[in-house]
């Protein structure tokens, strides 16, 4: 058989092998289903998404704002917070999302959101080789059991959870960055968001003072 030949059919077998290799990755099975951490008003006509990770700066640095909005909007808004842990760049964000879901699963998620984004707590836990201990001092705190929090915190359950997040996320087709807003479906543009000093109640009251409006036409 013609070298030649042989040349060209080895390229497009390795072509070929390599489509099969991206198509299989793209198209991989999520066992488990996506978090349902919500606050405010669940029956609302408006929902707000925050897709976070808990060891990125910005996230932190927005958790202030949002903390205030929901409040402001508790009697009025849905808000819900997904996982995006972006691994690559934050090696202890996986455990933030862990320490979350397996509090999420004794019904303290928020609380254990709260300790996480607090700020003394995470300049700590973030910056720590191993943020276990502090994730299970925080744990006490709120008062979950320890000995079930552990085993949750390591389980294919929890980690199937995270991952489902992660999935809806792409299903979205946004780039992957956060934090990423979602109202009622729609991405936010971040720069709607902030002002001059940063992320901003009034900014985020705009936002959703108009949705709600929309909502009731």
């Amino acid at each position: 058989m013609d070298k030649r030949f042989l040349a060209i059919l080895g390229v497009i077998v390795v072509v070929f092998g390599g489509i099969l290799f991206v198509n299989t990755r793209s198209q991989k099975t999520v066992v488990g289903t996506p978090t349902n951490n919500v606050m405010g008003k669940l029956d609302s006509k408006v929902t707000l998404v925050e897709y976070g990770d808990f060891q990125c700066s910005a996230c932190e640095s927005y958790n202030s704002t949002t903390d205030a909005v929901r409040t402001k909007y508790a009697d009025r808004i849905k808000f819900q917070f997904r996982n995006l842990p972006l691994s690559s760049l934050h090696p202890n964000a996986i455990g933030g999302a862990r320490a979350a879901e397996a509090a999420a699963l004794q019904g303290k998620f928020w609380q254990m959101h709260d300790l996480l984004y607090q700020q003394s707590n995470w300049t700590v836990w973030t910056n720590a080789s191993d943020p276990t201990p502090n994730f299970e001092s925080y744990a006490r705190q709120i008062g979950l059991n320890i000995t079930t929090y552990k085993t949750d915190f390591k389980s294919e359950k929890v980690n199937n959870t995270i991952n489902a997040d992660i999935a809806a996320f792409e299903k979205t087709g946004a780039d992957m960055a956060t934090p990423t807003y979602f109202l009622n479906g729609k991405k936010i543009e971040l720069s709607k968001l902030v002002d001059t000093t940063g992320p901003s109640i009034d900014k985020f009251s705009a936002v959703l003072d108009q949705a709600l409006a929309d909502a009731v036409k």
